[in-house]
């Protein structure tokens, strides 16, 4: 599913227009965003938790060279999925 079929998804779940079931998701996404950006996690109970990971720096090689090069450390976004959507899933043929 893409973001279109999410808000057409939406849309028809709660009778709004496509357009306010986009405002809608795109709020919820860049919400979801800004409080990562803070370093901070969002728990929606049942679904699961986005959280921010730090990755330290290491030592790669390049596959063509085989020359070793320096990876930065980082922050990434991570998802824990929470135990009903776990469920949901494992029921799910």
């Amino acid at each position: 599913m893409n973001k279109g079929e999410m808000i057409d998804k939406i849309a028809a779940d709660t009778g709004l227009s496509k357009t306010a079931a986009a405002q809608a998701f795109d709020s919820v996404i860049k919400n979801v965003e800004d409080t990562l950006k803070k370093g901070q996690k969002v728990t929606i109970v049942g679904f699961g938790t986005f959280s921010v990971s730090k990755r330290k720096a290491r030592t790669g090689r390049n596959p063509q060279t085989g020359a070793a090069i320096k990876i930065p450390a980082k922050k990434v976004p991570k998802f824990t999925p929470g135990s009903d959507l776990k469920k949901t899933v494992a029921k799910a043929k």
